[in-house]
């Protein structure tokens, strides 16, 4: 089997017009140039390069070599330049996969000034409704947001924020009979999921609580509104629910105990990612401040 480092001796050579100028090319003695193509003529069985005091020339068995084997050089050559400039500069497509109405805004903001920074990104992002995302291949990065360690899994996971949450009721729902998480098993309830267990920290084990739902609203957005319609009582991250320090017409029911935080971990496929993704991690991670 001709070996590839032999052909791209024998095309550098041929490429340079001499040995002495392959040589200084591609600063190997001239000697030892001489003896590999030596060596490759032997393995081949045919004299490739007939060599005088002035000149060289192709014989036609070198002419087949060297047509047949300088595209596919090529080729090997500009793949090995993109995949240097695909790991020292940012560029290519970027699909991300986000929760749905988590901080749209400083989310838009984030990416799009990431776009600005290194415009020959493509960023897609797209969104997700249900409790978990399933793992896609097709994206470089998937935003979670959970309660419970996620499942075992090939991908790498990095925590990045916990975000506290609370159980809330709009300002004139009757909450005097609400004092411990059992209370809320025979509330109305406003759920993200049918069969909706929440999660409440007790000291340093978990509580989980059964509810019963009134409604079933994939949108935290949506939940928050049937929430200040007193459509009955939700458990919501406290930074949906308040804006400059003001609740949004609704209220804080306050337990014995209160609920798990919701904690935002990014899922990437392998600890080796692309330029790109690395990239953006570090200016989502500098810039993840504003979500608290």
């Amino acid at each position: 089997m001709l070996n590839l480092d032999d052909l791209i001796l024998f095309s550098t050579i041929i490429d340079s017009g001499s040995l002495t100028q392959a040589s200084k090319k591609m600063g190997v003695p001239k000697s030892k140039l001489s003896r590999r193509l030596a060596n490759l003529e032997a393995e081949l069985g045919y004299q490739l390069l007939v060599r005088t005091t002035r000149k060289q020339e192709l014989t036609e068995s070198g002419m087949l070599l060297y047509r047949s084997c300088k595209p596919h050089l090529e080729a090997l050559s500009n793949v090995e330049n993109d995949l240097h400039e695909l790991n020292t500069t940012p560029k290519g497509t970027l699909n991300i996969l986000l929760p749905i109405e988590f901080f749209n805004q400083v989310i838009s903001t984030i990416v799009t000034n990431y776009a600005k920074q290194y415009p020959d990104v493509i960023v897609q992002c797209s969104h997700y409704s249900s409790e978990l995302p399933e793992e896609n291949y097709h994206y470089d990065l998937i935003f979670v947001l959970h309660e419970n360690d996620l499942a075992n899994t090939t991908w790498v996971g990095k925590q990045l924020l916990s975000f506290p949450q609370s159980i809330y009721a709009g300002v004139d729902y009757d909450t005097q009979h609400l004092q411990v998480p059992e209370d809320l098993e025979k509330e109305h309830c406003i759920t993200s999921n049918v069969n909706a267990q929440w999660l409440f920290r007790d000291k340093r084990k978990i509580q989980l609580i059964s509810v019963k739902e009134k409604m079933v609203l994939s949108s935290p957005q949506m939940r928050l509104e049937a929430t200040s319609q007193h459509l009955g009582v939700a458990k919501l991250p406290d930074y949906l629910c308040q804006s400059n320090g003001q609740l949004l017409n609704v209220k804080r029911i306050q337990l014995s105990k209160d609920p798990v935080a919701l904690k935002l971990t990014v899922l990437y496929q392998s600890r080796s990612i692309a330029f790109k993704t690395r990239k953006f991690l570090e200016y989502f991670q500098s810039n993840i401040g504003c979500l608290t």
